[in-house]
């Protein structure tokens, strides 16, 4: 018995001191390290283990602490390299191929997450003509915590921008670092902490949430996990008990060329389904066309393109599943296998899935069949089906934990903290559109969190504000998106902040609008002016103060650079006006000088105006002589 405990003592001294230095997941090959600043390379070891650090030409040395942790600080560096670092203690490692530049941390949810890949129509020079070894993304992986803040990220690698790597590049991150890279010349590094869909609280830390006491309820509900673990185990339990709904078009094939179709009813793709007399119904519908496919477009290559569908779809192109889609926003563009089309006859089936509103194809979007030099329009009257009915939607509600307050935090930035970065870049803000006022100040509270993590001062903090999206309204009205660009607006009063204004790109049938390149552009001149401290006009007119005079309102601008404009060549639209009522109607609007003089013969005693306040406005024209949009603004809010 002795003889057994003295071994047992022996084997767990011999692996406590020959423990072996491990680096957290971001330190890694072919990593871009933050110029012009002490740079942080931390790690585990042994407890009291000696490490030591060689990089360009110059010797680290600590020793771990009591809980084996060590942190050491190399001299600040130009930009340059590639170089290799050599890491000892009880073990050596070697990292190659590093880069010193600048290095940016961009995150929020799908508009900032969206790679290159999904628009291939927009940037298929771009992808294919990649190859810039001095441009590198690090991809965090999808890794939710809701206890506490995490020491290290659970994957993750260092990639350059060639043709292959970018397609998977965040698209408004990889123009940002771009737009940059060729300005200045230097190595940029992004950092991509996205995750479509998340609020701003999943990104938040606990202390940043102590002003906001419903959100830190959850939190703390949230940290026993046998409830979160529960609650999810019981809703799909539920899930599983309900009914099954047999769908005809499975049990009968109507995807299938033999199927010989019945009772099948006309309708107009793109379109709703509820649109076009079938009411309220959530369901499943097969949709049925036949086309003439001539010899020209078989084995060369084709796809297809079927706009955007709610919410989901499963194509069959003569009998054979082509592809699918589970859920209402990526566009559909199928790669079509060479031995599917044939000259002659070709069957299109999809089946679309819809939860709930309505359900179809997305007017506005492109429906075709390309091959070579090959369009085959897919729009016009097809043939369709009910597969069945959902009779209720009242599903057993799960606790989605990418969604959770610090969920994300702790998993994805916590991790990050003494990484040195040169600043933020966020694209976030669809999934808090319903919460404007608590908006307003969430953001500021994650920005001054975020940055006292860093420990690096106020470091530079850029935002993009919500493009135009949903119905076109084609009278002044009130608006929870235009709200909420508002409460975005409200964190530039922090200092070191910019807003990248996209009023102007935005799609008004789909929240992932196709222009990142601009988005991208525009944050790139915030960074010049805010990081780099460039002289230059990085941002569109801003609203001042306005001043009535008898039946005139005159408002002034800041970010004018070389005079207003339009970007129409028409007169400033998206104007409207009020009284003491606050009832708005259009209003004439012209420039003079750098300023906008508004009125209205329906107004003869006006006191607010509005410009650009609408869910999607129709023409929101007003920019700069440098191209740059004016941000929607109201002054009735003040």
């Amino acid at each position: 018995m002795n003889r057994l405990l003295s071994v047992c003592f022996y084997l767990i001294v011999s692996i406590g001191t020959q423990a072996q230095i491990k680096l957290p997941q971001i330190i890694r090959d072919s990593m871009i390290l933050q110029r012009n600043a002490k740079i942080n390379i931390w790690g585990w070891a042994s407890v009291g283990e000696k490490v030591s650090i060689q990089f360009n030409s110059k010797t680290y040395r600590t020793t771990t602490n009591d809980s084996g942790k060590w942190i050491l600080q190399l001299a600040s560096m130009k930009a340059g390299g590639p170089y290799s670092m050599n890491i000892s203690g009880k073990n050596k490692i070697v990292l190659h191929d590093i880069l010193i530049g600048d290095v940016w941390l961009c995150a929020g949810q799908s508009n900032m997450e969206h790679q290159m890949k999904l628009h291939p129509l927009n940037y298929a020079n771009e992808i294919a003509n990649a190859n810039n070894a001095e441009i590198r993304q690090f991809k965090l992986p999808y890794v939710t915590n809701l206890a506490d803040p995490q020491n290290d990220l659970q994957g993750g690698s260092w990639k350059w921008a060639d043709s292959t790597n970018v397609k998977d590049f965040s698209a408004v991150a990889y123009f940002f670092a771009k737009a940059l890279y060729e300005k200045y010349h230097v190595p940029i590094g992004i950092i991509n902490a996205s995750w479509g869909g998340i609020p701003i609280e999943a990104m938040m830390s606990e202390k940043s949430l102590q002003s906001f006491p419903d959100i830190l309820a959850t939190v703390e509900k949230n940290k026993d996990t046998a409830y979160v673990n529960e609650t999810n185990r019981k809703a799909f339990a539920a899930m599983q008990s309900m009914p099954k709904l047999n769908d005809k078009g499975i049990d009968e094939k109507w995807f299938d060329t033999s199927y010989q179709p019945k009772e099948w009813r006309r309708i107009a793709v793109p379109g709703y389904w509820e649109d076009q007399g079938i009411k309220d119904l959530d369901g499943v519908v097969w949709y049925r066309k036949e086309i003439d496919v001539p010899a020209s477009m078989i084995n060369v290559g084709a796809k297809v393109f079927l706009g955007r569908i709610v919410d989901a779809d499963e194509l069959y192109i003569n009998g054979i599943k082509i592809g699918a889609t589970g859920y209402l926003y990526p566009q559909r563009r199928y790669g079509i296998p060479a031995h599917v089309l044939k000259a002659g006859k070709n069957l299109l089936v999809v089946r679309v899935t819809n939860n709930a509103g309505k359900g179809g194809f997305v007017p506005d979007k492109p429906y075709q069949l390309i091959a070579a030099n090959d369009t085959i329009d897919l729009a016009g009257y097809w043939q369709y089906k009910v597969g069945t009915v959902f009779t209720s939607n009242d599903l057993p509600k799960t606790i989605a934990l990418q969604n959770q307050p610090t969920a994300l935090y702790n998993s994805m930035i916590a991790p990050l903290v003494n990484y040195n970065i040169k600043g933020f870049v966020w694209y976030q803000g669809e999934s808090n559109t319903s919460r404007a006022d608590e908006y307003a100040k969430l953001q500021p509270a994650m920005i001054n969190d975020w940055r006292s993590k860093w420990k690096e001062g106020d470091i530079p903090f850029l935002f993009v504000q919500l493009p135009g999206f949903m119905d076109y309204n084609y009278l002044p009205s009130e608006s929870q998106w235009a709200a909420f660009r508002e409460a975005q607006a409200k964190s530039l009063s922090l200092s070191n902040t910019a807003m990248a204004v996209a009023i102007d790109i935005g799609e008004w049938n789909d929240v992932h609008p196709d222009r990142k390149k601009e988005v991208g552009d525009r944050l790139a001149l915030a960074a010049e002016k805010i990081a780099y401290d460039e002289n230059i006009v990085y941002s569109g007119p801003t609203y001042q103060p306005q001043t009535i005079d008898g039946n005139k309102i005159i408002i002034s601008f800041t970010n004018t650079g070389n005079g207003l404009t339009t970007n129409n060549n028409e007169a400033p639209a998206e104007f409207a006006i009020a009284g003491d009522d606050k009832k708005f109607v259009w209003a004439d609007a012209k420039i003079d000088g750098n300023k906008i003089i508004v009125s209205s013969d329906e107004v003869p005693a006006p006191k607010y105006v509005r410009y650009a306040w609408a869910d999607a406005p129709v023409d929101p024209n007003l920019i700069n002589k440098e191209g740059l949009p004016a941000a929607p603004f109201r002054t009735d809010e003040y």
